[in-house]
């Protein structure tokens, strides 16, 4: 439940929109004669989800603002003017915590780890991802393509999925063609995964006068997220490796039948949700 000040006004009635993965909420209010400056705008109940919320506030002069509330800080308070580096600042971290924490991004990049041996070719696929993402989150982000939410989560799901054959026909031995040109393979599906990037980055908003600045932190957030993510399991890999800590050989297995298994069972479930939505 959002607790605003009580010098503030509704002008109208506030408008609720529900989209695929978020729920936006618009509202036009009078702050009164000494504005929202230094005032806390609080979120009761959100220390209880897991949920954050992106605000972002338009003022009658043209000056935005614009920052997120999570569960640890369920309040925010207004400042009376914003930098560019508070602008910049607020979507690295909004681009972290979306790779961090979406599942199927991560699951991805971890099957492309585990088909690509050679560290040559690694810095080449993932730069190949990069890339790719990189092209098709700005494109949909300043409006030049859309693509409808139900099918893109299926298709990413699919892409998830496709992975698993590949990491068990890499351990046989054996080859095919993600295996000799994996860095293909990433570009094609990273264009996939960039119109997620974008899906989330406009669901949670934009800021207008500052676009540009938005969607290159946004994408810096996710990048660093993702170098981050790489980094932590050649880390592992390598301290086991220094340990000489032997794995059983379902252990060994783990890791691909897991990326396999929940790119199946999402590619199931968001197809039924495609299916269900076209009823």
């Amino acid at each position: 439940m959002l607790k605003i000040p009580g010098s503030v006004q509704n002008l109208k009635e506030p408008i609720v929109q529900e989209l695929a993965d978020s729920l936006v909420e618009r509202r036009w209010i009078d702050a009164g004669p000494n504005g929202l400056a230094g005032k806390r705008i609080e979120f009761v109940g959100l220390q209880l989800t897991i949920t954050d919320v992106l605000i972002r506030v338009e003022m009658l002069d043209g000056r935005k603002w614009t920052t997120i509330a999570r569960p640890s800080q369920p309040w925010v308070e207004v400042a009376a003017s914003q930098t560019r580096l508070g602008v910049a600042s607020t979507y690295i971290v909004q681009g972290i915590r979306h790779i961090l924490f979406g599942a199927d991004h991560m699951l991805f990049v971890l099957g492309l780890l585990l088909i690509v041996s050679d560290r040559w070719m690694l810095l080449k696929t993932v730069t190949a991802f990069t890339i790719a993402h990189s092209i098709t989150l700005a494109v949909a982000t300043l409006g030049y393509a859309e693509v409808p939410v139900l099918p893109l989560n299926a298709a990413i799901a699919l892409s998830i999925l496709f992975l698993g054959p590949e990491i068990i026909r890499s351990w046989r031995g054996e080859t095919s063609f993600t295996i000799r040109h994996p860095w293909v393979v990433a570009f094609a599906f990273g264009l996939l995964h960039g119109f997620g990037f974008a899906s989330a980055l406009t669901s949670a908003g934009l800021p207008r006068h500052e676009l540009p600045l938005a969607l290159v932190s946004f994408n810096v957030g996710v990048e660093l997220g993702q170098l981050g993510f790489v980094g932590l399991i050649l880390a592992l890999e390598h301290s086991f490796r220094i340990l000489e800590v032997r794995w059983p050989r379902w252990a060994q297995a783990l890791p691909g039948y897991t990326v396999g298994s929940l790119g199946a069972f999402w590619t199931v479930q968001r197809v039924i949700l495609l299916f269900g939505a076209m009823r």
